[in-house]
C-alpha cells in the first residue's frame, strides 16, 4: 500500500464524529467557504475579485421551514445573488426564488423607509442554479417566470429569470476550469455516482471518498469532514431516488405532502444505512438525520 493509500485507508478508519444535520447539502457545504465561494463567483462572472471580505453571506437560514430553500445568498458590490445546487429537475424554481427574493428584500430592508418621499434602493437580484443530476440538459439553459403565466405575454408585468449550469463532469469545462474546486466536486459526485452502480450505496461513498483522497480531489475538505460528507452524500442520494419513486407514483402531484413523506423516507434509509457501518451510536444517527431518537431505536431492533 503507497503512503498516500495508507494516509485515505487510516483517515476511513479515523471517521469523526458528524455534528451537522441534513439539512445541509455537500455542495452547500463546500461553497459556504468565502474563498470557495468568491472563486465560483469570479468563474461565473469571469471577473478577478480577490477580497473575499467584501462578500456577505445573506442566506436565511429558516426559509427551509417556510416552504423556501436555497443554499447560499450572498451580497456583492450592491448585487444580491441566489446559488442554489440541484440533482433533480425542478419547472418550478422560478416561483420558489421570487417568494425566496421577497423574503430576503423584506429582511434587507428598513420596512420604515417603504414610507418615506425617498427611493429606497436595493440590491440587483440574480438568479442561478447548478445542476448535477443525472437527467440530461444542456450546458446551460434560462428558465423564466413568465413561462409558469396561465396566459402567455411578451411583455409581462413581472419577471425572473434563472440561469442554470450543468456541472457534472464533461460538462462546461470552461467555468471548471476557472474553479477548481467546482471542478473536483464535479468529479468527486460522478465516483459516487459510478460507484453506486457496482455497490451498495454506503459502500460506494465511502469508496468514493476514500479515492478522491488518494488523487488529491477535494482532498483536504474530505479529510476534515469526512464524517459528515459520507453521512450527507448518502442522505442526498436516498433523497434523490425517493422523489423519483414519489414522481412516478404520483405524477400529479409533486406535492410538499410527497416531497416530506420522501425526505423522511430518505432520512430513514440514511439511518439504516449509518447504522450498519458501526461508526455512529443511536442519538448521533439521531442529530445527523434529524428523526426522533425513538424512531432510531426502533430501526436498531
Amino acid at each position: 500500500m503507497t503512503g498516500k493509500a495508507h494516509e485515505a485507508n487510516e483517515t476511513t478508519k479515523r471517521t469523526p464524529v458528524a455534528n451537522r444535520k441534513f439539512k445541509d447539502t455537500v455542495f452547500r457545504m463546500l461553497f459556504s467557504d468565502k474563498e470557495a465561494l468568491l472563486s465560483l463567483y469570479n468563474a461565473i462572472n469571469n471577473s478577478h475579485y480577490t477580497d473575499s471580505g467584501a462578500l456577505e453571506i445573506v442566506t436565511l437560514e429558516n426559509a427551509i421551514y417556510m416552504g423556501m430553500k436555497n443554499d447560499l445568498a450572498f451580497i456583492l458590490d450592491m448585487n444580491l445573488y441566489l446559488y442554489e445546487h440541484q440533482s433533480t429537475m425542478n419547472p418550478n424554481i422560478p416561483l420558489r426564488d421570487l417568494f425566496y427574493i421577497a423574503a430576503e428584500y423584506q429582511k434587507l430592508v428598513d420596512k420604515k423607509s417603504l414610507y418615506s418621499s425617498a427611493l429606497q434602493k436595493i440590491p440587483n437580484p440574480h438568479f442561478i442554479v447548478f445542476y448535477n443530476g443525472s437527467t440530461p440538459i444542456d450546458d446551460c439553459y434560462t428558465s423564466r417566470l413568465s413561462d409558469a403565466f396561465y396566459h402567455a405575454t411578451d411583455n409581462p408585468s413581472l419577471e425572473l429569470i434563472v440561469t442554470t449550469f450543468n456541472v457534472n463532469a464533461g460538462h462546461n469545462t470552461e467555468l471548471m476550469s476557472h474553479c477548481q474546486i467546482l471542478k473536483e466536486y464535479s468529479i468527486y459526485v460522478a465516483k459516487v455516482r459510478s460507484f453506486a452502480e457496482q455497490m451498495p450505496l454506503d459502500d460506494a461513498v465511502q469508496k468514493a471518498v476514500t479515492e478522491c483522497i488518494q488523487e488529491n480531489i477535494l482532498a483536504d475538505f474530505l479529510k476534515k469532514n469526512q464524517a459528515e460528507v459520507i453521512a450527507m452524500s448518502i442522505f442526498e442520494y436516498d433523497k434523490v431516488e425517493e422523489e423519483k419513486k414519489l414522481r412516478k407514483a404520483e405524477f400529479d402531484a409533486g406535492v410538499e405532502q410527497g416531497i416530506n413523506l420522501g425526505q423522511k423516507q430518505a432520512s430513514t434509509d440514511t439511518a439504516l444505512r449509518l447504522l450498519k457501518t458501526g461508526k455512529f451510536d443511536a442519538k448521533e444517527i439521531a442529530e445527523l438525520c434529524n428523526l426522533p431518537l425513538e424512531d432510531v431505536t426502533a430501526l436498531m431492533k
